[in-house]
């Protein structure tokens, strides 16, 4: 399966995906740590992938969603965006809504 497939059905397989560096328990960059946590906050049940653990998925995913940096969120495998986005969605209550529209969405 080449990366971009792995990358589609990552997102296919979870409806909130946060790429990030290092873990929400552990994140490797300021970006990281508050996008995830912007999420928590939320009470967004998400998956996290860490780049940092997957070097070919770390090159492609600029060139899948079209954003250069990480963290990367998508909401039902739509691009949400990064850090900023993702802080200014929490701060506006957007993201708590996006979340649990996302939890009570029927899973295919």
């Amino acid at each position: 399966m080449d990366v971009t497939e792995r990358i589609k059905s990552v997102l296919a397989a979870h409806p909130i995906v946060l790429f990030m560096k290092g873990t929400p328990a552990y994140p490797m960059c300021e970006f990281s740590s508050r996008a995830a946590q912007a999420l928590h906050d939320a009470g967004a049940v998400f998956h996290a992938v860490n780049v940092q653990a997957d070097p070919e998925i770390r090159a492609a995913l600029p060139h899948f969603a079209n954003w250069p940096t990480f963290p990367q969120l998508f909401i039902q495998g739509e691009f949400v965006g990064g850090c900023d986005v993702v802080v200014d969605l929490k701060a506006s209550g957007e993201l708590a809504r996006m979340a649990s529209e996302v939890s009570v969405a029927p899973q295919a």
